[in-house]
């Protein structure tokens, strides 16, 4: 299965990317989608993902065991300084 990985502000720096897809096996979860992406980007990413939160087709992952469906989008939140 095929899903669209979107990165945001500095995971998107990290990544080099703003978007790119990722092929998973069928019975994927968001967690086992964020550490193909550790494997992607080994030197630049993984400390960004340790602190990051994700959407999965805009709704807020809470359980990284959540299935992720074939076609769907996943976004990269890094924490965002403000107020």
């Amino acid at each position: 299965m095929t899903v669209l990985v979107r990165y945001f502000a500095s995971a998107r720096a990290a990544a080099g990317v703003e978007t790119e897809t990722l092929r998973l096996p069928p019975s994927a979860s968001v967690g086992e989608a964020v550490e193909h992406l550790r494997r992607l980007h080994p030197e630049t990413l993984p400390r960004i993902l340790d602190a990051a939160s994700f959407l999965l087709d805009g709704i807020a992952v809470r359980e990284l065991d959540r299935p992720v469906p074939d076609g769907s989008e996943l976004d990269v939140l890094p924490p965002f300084a403000g107020g």
